[in-house]
């Protein structure tokens, strides 16, 4: 879409709405005007390729025990100071490595690996898969046309079009509930009520959802704070799973003291009063 005066295009996609001048990027740095109109600047571009255990998602109870082919490119629309994957991530074309692929073939290689190695499907993740959400539908198009499974791991913060659209190609996702608030979303880059919408979509879509919360020291490591969290996750159904996560120095935060591993395993215990599947990790 454009502005007002015609002179920039909208980006649609999520709650920035980025205001570009044809050949400009937005701040997620995969998405560009071309000719007037946004565009998926990184469709194909793969910067990573792996078959992982489910678990590694993280995803618990969807498939346990399976392995699932997964692929991310480059970009993300938060800037979250803790980034975990942030060499991909907070990267653009001209400084993350990529190689070229076609939705189908992806999908074909998901395939051989089924035969192979007992792959499930196609899992898109590593970067924030929904900067080129088109990929991800045409992908999952694909290995839905296959009788594989598709699995998202992503931020959540897309406009609720962009969920409602990829949703029933989706049977597992994991997204990241980052912090109980804007305030935190604010400090990380986000829209906090955006990411809840998206977990509501997929989880009426029938998708399977499972949700994680990286708890990072002195921003959201409170009874109080791990205690929103999961009544909102309540508040949508009781048996969606959450993974406390154990965070470890990275990116801005490279100087940080790791998570004490006493307290994932108290603010677990503090979600489990709402919430009956609560696992930890990184500990």
């Amino acid at each position: 879409m454009s502005d007002a005066a015609g002179a920039r295009a909208v980006c649609a996609v999520c709650p920035r709405h980025c205001r570009l001048a044809d050949g400009e990027k937005g701040f997620c740095r995969a998405r560009e005007v071309n000719g007037g109109m946004v565009v998926c600047a990184n469709y194909g571009r793969i910067t990573s390729l792996a078959l992982d255990p489910i678990e590694k998602k993280p995803i618990a109870f969807f498939e346990p025990g399976s392995k699932v082919l997964s692929v991310g490119s480059y970009g993300c629309n938060m800037r979250c100071p803790f980034c975990q994957n942030d060499a991909i991530s907070q990267r653009g074309e001209c400084e993350a490595a990529f190689q070229m692929a076609t939705p189908a073939e992806l999908a074909d290689a998901a395939l051989r690996l089924k035969a192979e190695r007992g792959n499930i499907g196609l899992a898109y993740t590593y970067n924030e898969p929904l900067v080129g959400w088109e990929f991800v539908r045409d992908c999952a198009r694909e290995v839905r046309a296959r009788g594989m499974a598709n699995v998202l791991v992503s931020n959540g913060c897309a406009e609720a079009n962009v969920v409602e659209e990829i949703a029933p190609l989706i049977d597992a996702a994991n997204i990241d509930l980052k912090g109980p608030s804007q305030e935190f979303y604010d400090w990380a880059g986000g829209d906090f009520a955006v990411v809840c919408r998206a977990i509501r979509i997929l989880h009426l879509a029938g998708c399977h959802v499972e949700v994680t919360t990286l708890v990072v020291p002195g921003r959201n490591d409170s009874d109080a704070d791990i205690d929103a969290i999961a009544a909102f996750i309540a508040s949508v159904s009781p048996d969606i799973p959450l993974h406390v996560t154990r965070f470890f120095p990275r990116w801005r935060m490279a100087d940080a003291e790791p998570t004490p591993v006493a307290t994932v395993r108290r603010l677990a215990e503090v979600a489990r009063l709402r919430l009956g599947r609560v696992l930890v990790g990184n500990c």
